[in-house]
């Protein structure tokens, strides 16, 4: 067992786990942190994305032990900012969420995106949500969504 210590969603935690065991079920189940779900389990549909120190990241291929004194933000704390609420909120009046079990993982893929490149291209956008697997949506509304709050704010 390892004491691992890191931020989350701004506050410093403690957990004492095998180093081996999945950022995604410690953030389930230590943290009741339930937003970020179990897709495929394998690094593909992005279902489980939060940000590790600022890049999104497939919490379901994340060890524990990895991310001692790193910053996880996943959607519960991100929807407290004003980027995140920025964000839901173009997502919202652009029609982007539909059965809403990606997008979470889109959020937060929007997210590191929208703070790499404030005002992205529609490509730029394809390319930074490229990571994360929507069956509803045929992804359009959720490009528009996420070009929409570029637009909505500064800083992004």
């Amino acid at each position: 067992m390892d004491s691992i210590t890191f931020r989350l969603n701004g506050t410093e935690v403690t957990i004492t786990s095998p180093g081996t065991r999945r950022l995604l079920d410690v953030l389930r189940e230590d943290f009741s942190m339930t937003a970020a779900k179990e897709g495929c389990g394998e690094g593909e549909c992005g279902a489980c994305s939060v940000l590790k120190d600022g890049r999104v990241v497939n919490s379901c291929m994340v060890p524990v032990g990895s991310i001692q004194g790193c910053e996880i933000v996943t959607l519960e704390g991100l929807r407290e900012s004003e980027q995140g609420k920025r964000i839901i909120d173009a997502f919202v009046q652009s029609g982007s969420v539909q059965c809403g079990f990606c997008t979470p993982g889109m959020v937060m893929a929007a997210a590191s995106l929208l703070a790499e490149h404030p005002r992205p291209s529609e490509a730029e956008v394809r390319e930074g949500l490229s990571g994360n697997l929507c069956r509803c949506t045929g992804y359009d509304a959720i490009v528009r969504g996420v070009i929409l709050a570029s637009r909505e704010g500064e800083g992004l």
